[in-house]
C-alpha cells in the first residue's frame, strides 16, 4: 500500500489534481468528485508503471497543512 498527498485545485471550468512527490502524475474532473477519482486512477496508473519497470517508488514526503491568519 502507498499513499500519496494530492492537491486538487478549482481551475475556471473544472478541477485539477495532482501529487507533489509524484512528478508528471496529473488529473482533471469536470467536479471535485471526478477529479479525485481520476487521480486514484492515475496514481495506480503511474505506481504500476514503476513497478512494472522496476523503478524506485517515491517516498511520500509531503504533507499539508491550513493556516489562519489574522490581517
Amino acid at each position: 500500500m502507498y499513499r500519496f498527498l494530492v492537491v486538487i485545485e478549482k481551475a475556471k471550468n473544472n478541477y485539477s489534481a495532482y501529487s507533489p512527490d509524484l512528478p508528471g502524475c496529473v488529473a482533471t474532473g469536470a467536479t471535485r468528485e471526478d477529479a479525485e477519482k481520476n487521480m486514484h486512477g492515475a496514481i495506480n496508473m503511474h505506481v504500476q508503471g514503476l513497478l512494472e519497470d522496476n523503478a524506485p517508488i517515491p517516498n511520500a514526503y509531503s504533507f499539508a497543512e491550513y493556516m489562519v491568519v489574522n490581517s
